[in-house]
């Protein structure tokens, strides 16, 4: 019986929060004890908002089929089966096909077969699939046979299952050897040994890429459900596990043909996407893989897939569309394009931008003037898209005189923008050529003469040293994204990626592809084909995917408003690297400019940078940094006076004998307080007690709490004498006591009146650390060389 308070908790729970993971399970479980009709949808519901989360899929099929909607179950089963490759859940639909086909006879057995196969064409290739294929195996035995030849056909069957199921590494691939090795043995020992020495290498190689294989296999979590990213560290963990399993899949480890490690490869893909749904840059990796094994069919159908799976996502569209315009699909790539521009109310001025750029690749320049005069009519129309197109007309018609009319036009609707004024200035000074050039570069594309601008790119980056052609190759990317076409800009970033990929530590995965360079490729100005959020998220991604092998920290502060602060970790390695993070977003403190903290400041220096620190700036002498002290209140000696008066002999002449102090000076507060929280003993008829000073010479006193180490004890008095020469036989038993009452007054927490008394002081204009210096008939009492200043 389903709880209701329960279901209506966890409906409330996700209204606020739809990837509510708790609730999402706990309203599943729930819906299980529900009538199908009550808890399809609940289930329906759930789905849409996890589609890849293969155990509620499990749970809906189950009830379907409890309840005998063989219908519903096969219609659920269509949906969800290709999108989950989950060997729980592929079980669950053989027992479904077996279930329906039991009672079929012959046919419903070929139907049997046929959908092993299916399922083992998918998920065959699963760490986990060796129960599939022991299951597999035992079906096909159980095949009846009527004839010789049938009995033949069953045996190649069994034959053939066997072969493929010893060369896969699964957790069950030693048992399916040893299977393998007693089917072959039952039938003809003669035959057996010459199949069996011929797959035993195939076997052994599989053992070996299995025992590797597991190590990247226990890293990731299988119970994890897919939610949009939030940057906490376990999901860093997650997110660089299943980067390693690809990486370890792409290597072809195990040395199979092409095409079949190709279907691995995407099965691991296809796997990880379950988990990592709302990541782009997966989709993108994916996509991109196809398109690189020469698949585009594949890769245009992992692009439709991400963007329905992230249907805000600009990014990917713009990495669609670059997809299509690179094989020559201009009419698909302009449908991407007008995609984004369909809903004027919705569309960004970015897309205006790149739209343009898109025209005067693939149409010309005059069909990119033509959008340009509808789009600067649009309500999100902002002065980006003028300074864009006007920048582009100069370069390309070579004539000043477009560009100035361009942003005369924008300057009667963006006077306000300063950021538009300070565009239209320059283009003023640079179109009749008054600017100073700083750079033989810049002068070069002022001028528009880009055939003598490539060629001054090709030779200085002939001659400078990689380290130093980083602002270079920038420049040059960016000017062939302003002049060139599509070709030439991807393939100056590649090469850029080769020559700097030389400089650092990445190795192969800096030549490779993401979805921040698109990001970097698709943004102008302060325009960027993503949320500031979704930018530090991938420049996170990028420098994880690119330091894999290294350990990363727990960061300190997660990126992102949904992130928790509960987890934490050194905050070094995090600092650098998101200091190496290209996102121009983000500010981070300059550790190098920290100040150690010195006790020995004066009041009123301790937030102004020490003068003696290395690499800082000397501080002005006009700035006073030291204030002195105001003289204690009568009211204040008053109080101290009476706190002596109440103190036993024995510790006033503890505190009198107190050395004096080196370095920082002691909060009198803490000795007052602490000493007054102390059971100090006193002396009784007929037993001798230590006093103060006498402890002191036999422990660490109490005087230790103020810093200093030369606290001596003055061991001459006739009453240490006595006792000494009385109760020598008692030494050790005393001094293990006084050790051990130290010790608890040192290790009991500081009381409270510590702090009140704080308060008094400086309500009454008198710092804690003023106290300390105690002036008048008083200051004595404490120490003989205490009445000075405090530094």
């Amino acid at each position: 019986m389903a709880d209701q308070s329960k279901i209506k908790k966890a409906k409330e729970s996700l209204i606020v929060d739809k990837y509510n993971v708790e609730a999402s399970e706990i309203l599943a479980n729930e819906a299980q004890l529900l009538p199908i009709s009550e808890a399809a949808p609940i289930f329906e519901q759930l789905l849409s908002t996890f589609p890849t989360v293969g155990k509620f899929w499990k749970q809906y099929v189950e009830a379907q089929m409890a309840a005998n909607n063989d219908d519903a179950t096969k219609l659920i089963f269509s949906r969800c089966l290709l999108n989950c490759l989950q060997i729980s859940l592929w079980r669950c639909y053989i027992r479904f096909i077996r279930k329906v086909n039991e009672k079929k006879g012959g046919e419903g057995l070929e139907e049997t077969r046929k959908a092993f196969d299916f399922m083992l064409n998918y998920v065959g290739t699963d760490i986990a699939s060796g129960p599939v294929w022991m299951e597999y195996i035992t079906f096909l035995k159980s095949l009846p046979a009527a004839t010789a030849q049938e009995e033949s056909q069953r045996m190649t069957s069994v034959r053939k299952a066997y072969q493929k199921a010893i060369v896969t590494p699964t957790h069950h691939v030693e048992q399916l050897w040893k299977d393998y090795e007693n089917f072959e043995n039952s039938v003809s020992r003669a035959l057996a040994k010459g199949l069996l020495s011929e797959y035993q290498p195939k076997y052994n190689s599989a053992r070996a890429v299995y025992r590797e294989r597991k190590k990247y296999i226990d890293e990731i979590d299988w119970n994890m459900i897919a939610v949009p990213p939030t940057g906490s560290y376990k999901e860093e963990q997650q997110y660089l596990a299943w980067k390693r399993f690809l990486a370890f899949e792409k290597g072809n480890p195990q040395r199979i043909d092409s095409a079949s490690s190709i279907r691995r490869v995407a099965f691991t893909y296809e796997q990880c996407l379950m988990y990592l749904y709302h990541y782009p840059d997966i989709w993108y990796d994916y996509a991109t893989w196809h398109a690189k094994s020469g698949s585009i069919d594949s890769a245009i159908k992992v692009f439709q897939r991400a963007l329905k799976a992230l249907p805000d996502s600009e990014v990917l569209r713009y990495a669609y569309a670059e997809l299509e315009e690179s094989r020559g699909a201009i009419q698909p790539a302009k449908k991407i394009y007008e995609s984004l521009l369909a809903n004027s109310g919705s569309a960004t001025a970015l897309a205006h931008i790149q739209f343009i750029r898109f025209l005067r690749r693939t149409e010309g320049i005059e069909a990119a003037r033509k959008y340009f005069l509808d789009a600067r009519k649009s309500p999100n129309c902002t002065y980006h898209v003028y300074v864009a197109y006007a920048m582009m007309a100069f370069c390309l018609d070579k004539d000043p005189k477009v560009a100035h009319n361009v942003f005369e036009a924008g300057l009667k609707k963006f006077m306000h923008e300063p950021g538009y004024i300070l565009e239209f200035s320059v283009e003023l000074k640079e179109s009749a050529y008054w600017m100073p050039y700083y750079r033989y570069a810049d002068f070069l594309c002022r001028l528009n003469d880009d055939r003598n601008v490539r060629a001054l790119f090709e030779r200085a980056l002939s001659l400078l040293p990689p380290e130093e052609s980083v602002e270079v190759w920038k420049r040059f990317t960016q000017f062939e994204q302003t002049y060139g076409d599509l070709a030439s800009m991807l393939k100056v970033e590649q090469r850029r990626k080769e020559a700097l990929s030389r400089t650092g530590e990445e190795g192969s995965s800096a030549l490779e592809g993401s979805l921040h360079d698109v990001v970097s490729r698709y943004s102008f100005m302060d325009l960027w084909p993503c949320s500031s959020k979704d930018l530090d998220h991938l420049a996170r991604q990028e420098w994880l995917a690119r330091n894999i092998n290294k350990k990363v920290d727990k960061p300190t502060l997660p990126y992102g408003a949904t992130s928790t602060g509960t987890e934490k970790g050194p905050l070094g390695p995090i600092t650098n690297s998101m200091s190496s993070l290209p996102s121009s977003k983000v500010v981070y403190p300059d550790v190098s400019r920290m100040v150690i903290y010195d006790p020995r400041q004066k009041h009123g220096s301790e937030f102004l940078p020490s003068a003696t620190a290395p690499g800082l700036p000397a501080i002005s002498a006009s700035i006073n940094t030291t204030t002195n002290p105001p003289s204690v209140s009568s009211g204040t000696t008053k109080a101290l006076d009476e706190i002596l008066k109440v103190l036993p002999p024995a510790l006033v002449t503890f505190i009198a004998h107190l050395p004096a102090v080196e370095g920082p000076s002691p909060d009198v507060d803490v000795v007052l307080s602490v000493l007054l929280q102390s059971n100090i003993p006193t002396g009784h008829t007929g037993k001798m007690v230590p006093t103060p000073q006498q402890s002191a010479g036999l422990g660490p006193s109490t005087s230790d709490l103020s810093g200093s180490s030369k606290a001596r004890s003055n061991q001459n008095g006739p009453s240490f004498r006595q006792a000494r020469e009385t109760h020598s036989g008692k030494r050790k038993d005393l001094e293990r006591q006084e050790e051990d009452d130290t010790a608890t007054v040192q290790s009991r927490p500081l009381p409270r009146d510590v702090f009140r008394l704080r308060q008094i002081h400086r309500s009454r204009g008198v710092s804690s650390s003023q106290t300390g210096s105690v002036s008048g008939g008083t200051g004595s009492a404490f120490s003989g060389e205490l009445s000075g200043s405090t530094e």
